[in-house]
């Protein structure tokens, strides 16, 4: 998952901090997501997956 989360951010051309704001989350929270330290919980997936315009499953790495 975070290396999906790392790929999807960069072709939006966002950093870390960029998508925090979007998501509401703070940047440390997206910087652990992406070295694999904690992910993100069901609701945030979600959002996420809304952000980028993917399923879950992409997400997830099960698509």
């Amino acid at each position: 998952m975070s290396m999906i989360l790392k790929e999807l951010r960069k072709k939006q051309g966002l950093t870390q901090a960029q998508l925090a704001c979007a998501l509401h989350v703070h940047q440390t929270a997206v910087s652990q997501w992406e070295c694999g330290r904690t992910y993100p919980d069901r609701e945030t997936i979600i959002k996420l997956a809304a952000f980028y315009r993917v399923s879950a499953d992409v997400l997830l790495g099960l698509a």
